[in-house]
């Protein structure tokens, strides 16, 4: 397939949209509780890493969406 972004572009995306900042998010919660953040700043944080993971799968979406065949898919 043919996509808008670069195939390397688009793998590392992916990882970073379904993996890298949920777990983020996830870390930030926890640790940013256990060593007192403010819980506004934290949810904050949270709030923008999801928001930013939903965005970057919704990119990835519309990518997919308009892929092209590649030569080697025709």
């Amino acid at each position: 397939m043919q996509y808008i972004v670069p195939d390397s572009i688009y793998a590392i995306l992916k990882w970073a949209g379904l993996i890298a900042l949920p777990a983020v998010a996830v870390f930030v919660s926890t640790v940013g509780q256990a060593w007192g953040m403010d819980p506004g700043l934290s949810n904050a944080i949270v709030t923008t890493l999801n928001a930013l993971g939903v965005l970057v799968g919704a990119l990835l979406g519309i990518s997919q969406a308009t892929a092209k065949p590649g030569e080697a898919d025709a």
